[in-house]
């Protein structure tokens, strides 16, 4: 296909898109289209590379209520929620749920999900559902997998051998909670031996970290030493990372240098981290979400995640992500425009690094995965939630919608006018 007329995400405007092959062929504008080829007009809209979720838990999506409602709003409510919730669980719901919530994502133009998966359960069925989830959306959705011990590594009985059989399995990446083992000395010791093992079989690394107000949670200062010390720059992530909201300043001026420098990603999930966090203040509260533009101006790379949907930690969600950078901007108090830039990319192409996607963006020889957005920039589109008005996979179109308008009929206005959302 032709798709002309795009504005892109770095300003651009007036462009043209040829996809042939699946991959970009072409992008600048008044391109020519080959003989046949179906044309699309692009309305003067913004064309972005497709959103990447970083951190998200399939596993447990969809099943609010199930068995009861998080009454308290915590995190350890719902982890013990999720516990109750385990010996209940069937690999044909597993299933069923996580493949709603891939046409969820799909439609709104998600089309890269990493998600946690609890390999604490000694069936192994969430593993084996989303293994078999993985493969069934493999043409259009790319699903990679963390073996996550919800119940610590060390501190559950048997879930180091739980880990190894579910990275034997397939599962793609190692993951850990240190901050939930059952004292800080065990916490560093679960870093050291989770990096460990994914030096050993070559692969990333991705912690839940310091998902805590206690600011003595450190264990992502462990994480930064290990990744230097193992050679794993660049490969792994701590997710969450909220103690460092409650932090003292100097120590955080000596903890970000760390983490910059072994090259680690930081993962910030705003829409949960902001409910769950503060629960123990009266006031003020605190927001709880690590520290996203001091982060960024080290040069770490940080990017955004939705977490959950619609399970023991979050009664609320849809698979937007540009709801999750909303929420982002709004915490992180960046309404500048380059801030608010930055959290668009936060939920794309800073997500792609974290899972390291092969032929992300919108440069020729990429694969052609894009959405059309009904805005003209990235800050438009955060503001208006913009509608998805196309979702392309490897040049094949997966959803089409509709420009959102209204008809508006006002007394003391001339005539009936059609108002497009994003005048």
């Amino acid at each position: 296909m032709l798709i002309r007329n795009i504005c892109l995400p770095d300003g651009r405007r007036g462009q043209d898109l040829l996809v042939q092959e699946g991959r970009i062929a072409a992008l600048g504008p008044n391109l020519s289209a080959p003989e046949g080829m179906e044309i699309v007009d692009g309305g003067g809209w913004l064309l972005s590379p497709p959103f990447v979720d970083a951190h998200f838990h399939m596993d447990a999506t969809l099943s609010y209520g199930l068995p009861r409602v998080n009454q308290s709003g915590t995190l350890l409510e719902g982890i013990a929620l999720w516990g109750e919730l385990k010996p209940l669980l069937t690999q044909e719901a597993l299933v069923e749920r996580a493949l709603a919530y891939c046409d969820w994502a799909v439609a709104r133009g998600l089309l890269a999900i990493r998600s946690h998966v609890d390999i604490c359960d000694p069936r192994l069925l969430a593993v084996e559902a989303l293994l078999h989830v993985r493969e069934r959306v493999k043409p259009y959705l790319d699903l990679q997998l963390v073996a996550f011990p919800q119940d610590g590594v060390l501190r559950a009985t048997g879930a180091l051998e739980k880990l190894k059989r579910a990275l034997d399995r397939g599962v793609d990446v190692v993951g850990g909670i240190p901050h939930f083992e059952r004292t800080m000395a065990d916490g560093a010791a679960s870093v050291k031996l989770l990096c460990e093992l994914a030096a050993e079989r070559g692969l990333m690394v991705d912690m839940h970290c310091d998902e805590s107000d206690d600011p003595l949670s450190r264990h992502v200062e462990t994480l930064a030493f290990e990744t230097q010390r193992l050679g794993l720059q660049g490969r792994v992530t701590g997710s969450h990372l909220t103690s460092m909201h409650s932090m003292d300043n100097y120590y955080v001026s000596k903890l970000i240098p760390l983490m910059a420098e072994a090259g680690l990603h930081a993962v910030a999930n705003p829409l949960i981290n902001i409910t769950l966090q503060g629960r123990h203040d009266s006031y003020p509260k605190r927001r709880g979400m690590t520290r996203v533009p001091e982060l960024l101006a080290a040069g770490v790379n940080v990017g955004f995640g939705h977490d959950c949907v619609m399970d023991p930690w979050y009664s609320l969600g849809s698979g937007d992500m540009l709801e999750v950078a909303a929420m982002g901007l709004h915490v992180a108090q960046m309404s500048s425009q380059a801030g608010m830039k930055a959290c668009f990319d936060a939920v794309t192409v800073n997500n792609a690094r974290i899972l390291g996607l092969e032929g992300y963006g919108l440069e020729p020889g990429c694969k052609a995965d894009f959405v059309l957005l009904q805005a003209r920039d990235p800050v438009e589109a955060l503001r208006l939630r913009a509608q998805r008005l196309l979702v392309v996979r490897g040049g094949q179109v997966l959803s089409r919608c509709a420009p959102a308008t209204a008809q508006l009929s006002l007394p003391g206005r001339p005539a009936t006018v059609d108002w497009t959302l994003a005048r």
